[in-house]
């Protein structure tokens, strides 16, 4: 490991902290100032043929144990599994209380003895050896060529087989690399083969399991640009100009790079070229006037297209996109976008995608981006992993602030196997990966180091965030870094919290005024904030504040008045984030449930996934996804009531009803009769967010709440009914149109609703599926994090009312037939439209 003492590399565009904390706060007036760009390798034109780009997706050989010499070539393969890749091998389970059950004291949840746990790590068999194979001729390689083979992703540990012969090894299962093959090819058909192998007590939540990112091969010439070599800056922006860096590694001499940059509209913007080649390094500067610039409300990107010629020879090119766009962490005024000042409006997000496990799906990665975008979400963490280039590119596409995080665990472990076992020998490249491959997105405004390690203590620890640190700053000096810290006592008193540029601090609201204060740095970033738990629909009685409560039927209440030992409730944070300037904002735990991590149920079976998100683990919006609504969207109104209105047997008792809204005040009425008007006010923090009528007493029938504007006038009112029986079904899609690529998905939302037409809160009908034409069943989920059923069957009990069904496209066009049926329930029918991809 390099001296984590050493002071990185003068060429960096800011003066990193290694100084003392009096010093240290004279250079640290303004923190950083960033201007960064997305670079996307989409491949060559195919007019030019330049490099070729190969996905391999389909026709991969799968089985789920160890298999003498399953790499050669002669190895039997009639028992295997043919699959498609991105693919996870656990998630059709079965669920088993057994898998990976860890006995554990979890120190980061201040517990002092340890505790058996079940389903800690989602309950599905991900522990073991899966062997893929694939079979794939190249035509378009010829000798003198250069082919690298790329994953996005492997879980996890990885070696890698071509043609029976080992080309080489990557153990975190999260990260990007890549192989160069070209010595290894073979005329004709070539044999690939990946073993795989997940330990025992190696994670905390569900990691999925197999090869659950793509898998690529780039063949080029040998002069080419270098994989993940081109990094693009805007070193200065203004109203009039915006100037573009580029600096591209090559492999060749006497070449030349030309690059041309187009707006959206495909018009040219720019033109540069240059033939100066210092340490296998072409740089360019270009101009571009008028800049339009990307934020969350306006993600604009360019494109700069960038041919790499050999005398007149063109020898390679790449298509990237990207933003420009003014990053500013600055001790006075906070995060400061594109001039203006913002706070983090972000949510953490496992990589999991509930009923699809950890298999990278665009569609789905997109609908989460969606749901959180309409609840004025602007940032997303991607908790405790590098992130996937997917979620990556839709968030350069849609708007989303990203903090890409690297390592949950550095040398001391939160688990016997989990990532400590590698760190040293593999962490800096584990660092250089992840910055290089991503460090272009206009996304990504800060990396972080890692989250709640146990090396906050002691000084090898403080060493190694200072050299983590640095390895940042080497590969990328126009982002800070953070690191998400627990111990923030500890931290105060080490020194560890004066090492990140941002100091991030999970939790621990009582002490952001003393960190404040003591950090050299001038601000603080909520990393990970709440950690509030609810069910979907589920509500307990009496209503008040409780910190790790739990029920019988191992549900959380969504009067979201519960949170864990060493947890909040919102309104905790959303006092600092609205009182304190130097609270430059927060990162909820978590946008959606996953898999794994059952809190407060982590010793109780058969409670599997998580009770901490805003949507459920089916990507059903919670009450409390309109408590952060109420806020953060800024641009619709929001009225939303809580709890539903069907308590049979609770006449006459009370039952309190809340009102997230963003309108500061409003009348409640129940069958006509007013309940009084509520103000929110400063009496306690939820009084301060929440209009909360405690008081009501239940009676069948209707609530209403009609919102005031501040001058008491009203503006708009909702109503919510007790439902009857369940009576019929009513689906409702995200898509109603998706691409006939064999990938795409349509998310169904089934609702079971009375007669009228008013949804059964609390229905619990089995129901079943049947997809007829040019797509498939792909999964269901309702949400219910006790529930054993299988998400890959077409049949499941709805949970609170509703589930969701996923509808995949094969590669036909057509119409894609959804059929939902239950006992005693009028049918539904759906129609999906699968259109051929141009």
């Amino acid at each position: 490991m390099p001296n984590p003492n050493s002071a990185p590399s003068a060429a960096l565009g800011w003066q990193v902290c290694l100084f003392p904390p009096e010093k240290e706060r004279k250079m640290m007036k303004k923190l950083f100032s960033v201007a960064l760009v997305l670079i996307l390798n989409l491949g060559c034109s195919a007019e030019n043929n330049a490099r070729t780009v190969s996905d391999l997706e389909n026709n991969w050989l799968f089985i789920n144990k160890e298999v003498a010499d399953a790499q050669m070539p002669q190895t039997k393969t009639t028992d295997w599994e043919t699959v498609s890749v991105p693919h996870d091998w656990a998630i059709k389970g079965p669920f088993d209380k057994e898998i990976d059950k860890q006995v554990v004291q979890v120190t980061q949840d201040l517990e002092k003895v340890a505790k058996e746990r079940t389903g800690r790590t989602g309950a599905l068999p991900h522990i073991g050896v899966g062997w893929y194979r694939k079979n794939f001729t190249l035509p378009e390689f010829k000798k003198g060529k250069k082919a690298l083979l790329v994953f996005d992703g492997a879980m996890s540990d990885a070696h890698v087989f071509l043609n029976g012969k080992k080309i080489g090894n990557w153990p975190f299962g999260y990260n990007y690399f890549y192989f160069d093959i070209s010595d290894d090819l073979k005329d004709g058909e070539n044999l690939l083969a990946v073993r795989l192998e997940n330990l025992p007590f190696s994670s905390r939540w569900y990691p999925g399991a197999g090869i659950f990112r793509k898998v690529q091969i780039i063949v080029k010439d040998q002069v080419n640009f270098k994989q993940w070599g081109t990094f693009l800056t805007t070193p200065f922006i203004s109203d009039e100009t915006a100037k573009v860096n580029i600096k591209s590694a090559v492999n060749g001499n006497n070449v030349k790079v030309v690059t041309e940059i187009r707006d959206a509209d495909g018009k040219i913007v720019a033109i540069g070229s240059s033939d100066s080649l210092v340490a296998n390094t072409i740089e360019q500067s270009m101009t571009v006037a008028r800049p339009k610039l990307w934020s969350p409300e306006t993600p604009y990107l360019y494109t700069a297209h960038s041919k790499l010629y050999q005398g007149d020879e063109l020898k390679d090119e790449l298509l990237t996109r990207f933003g420009i766009r003014t990053v500013v962490y600055d001790r006075d005024k906070g995060f400061v976008l594109n001039g203006k000042v913002r706070k983090f409006k972000g949510v953490c997000l496992h990589h999991d995608l509930g009923p699809l496990g950890a298999a990278v799906n665009r569609a789905a990665l997109k609908r989460q981006i969606t749901i959180m975008k309409e609840m004025g979400c602007d940032a997303i963490r991607s908790s405790h992993n590098p992130p996937s280039h997917e979620q990556l590119e839709l968030c350069d596409e849609m708007g989303i602030l990203f903090m890409a995080e690297s390592f949950d665990e550095w040398v001391k472990p939160k688990v016997k196997n989990g990532y400590n076992r590698w760190f040293n020998d593999w962490a800096e490249k584990d660092v250089v990966n992840l910055v290089r491959a991503t460090r272009n997105h206009p996304c990504i405004i800060m990396w972080s180091a890692g989250n709640e390690v146990p090396d906050q203590h002691g000084e090898e620890g403080v060493s190694r965030a200072k050299w983590l640190k640095s390895v940042f700053h080497r590969e990328d000096p126009t982002r800070p870094v953070t690191v998400g810290m627990d111990q923030v006592k500890a931290v105060m008193a080490n020194g560890f919290g004066a090492v990140p540029d941002v100091p991030g601090l999970n939790y621990r609201v009582h002490l952001y005024q003393e960190a404040y204060e003591k950090f050299p740095q001038g601000l603080i970033l909520g990393s990970e904030t709440a950690s509030t738990v609810s069910s979907r629909g589920i509500y307990k009685f009496p209503v008040e504040k409780l910190d790790w409560k739990k029920w019988d039927d191992l549900q959380c209440s969504s009067y979201d008045m519960v949170c864990c030992s060493w947890s909040n409730l919102p309104e905790e944070d959303f006092v600092l984030q609205d009182d304190k300037d130097w609270v430059i904002g927060e990162f909820v735990w978590t946008g959606f449930d996953y898999l794994g991590e059952p809190a407060p149920y982590g010793m109780e079976w058969p409670s599997r996934s998580s009770y901490f998100g805003i949507c459920d683990l089916a990507g059903l919006p919670k009450d409390r996804y309109y408590l952060y609504r109420s806020r953060w969207n800024t641009t619709d109104e929001t009225l939303h009531i809580l709890p539903h209105w069907n308590w049979p047997g609770r006449e006459g008792e009370t039952t309190p009803v809340f009102v997230y809204t963003n309108y500061n005040s409003a009348e409640l009425f129940v069958n006509g009769v007013s309940q009084g008007i509520q103000i929110k006010n400063s009496d306690t923090k939820q009084n301060r967010y929440r209009l909360m009528w405690m008081d009501v007493k239940y009676q069948p029938g209707t609530v209403k709440v009609v919102a005031l504007d501040d001058n008491g006038k009203p503006v708009a009112q909702k109503e919510i009914h007790t439902a009857g029986k369940p009576h019929h079904l009513e689906l409702s899609a995200d898509r109603k149109e998706i691409a006939a690529d064999g990938k795409d998905l349509s998310f169904v939302t089934v609702t079971v609703v009375d007669q009228n037409g008013i949804p059964c809160p609390t229905a619990a009908n089995r129901l079943d599926f049947k997809v007829a034409g040019p797509g498939h069943f792909k999964a269901v989920c309702n949400g219910d994090p006790t529930s054993l059923e299988m998400f890959h069957r077409p049949t499941m009990k709805a949970f609170s009312g509703k589930l969701v069904v996923l509808v995949q496209s094969d590669k036909k066009s057509g119409n894609i037939q959804l059929q939902v049926t239950g006992k005693q329930l009028k049918t539904a029918k759906m129609t999906i439209t699968s259109k051929r991809v141009k």
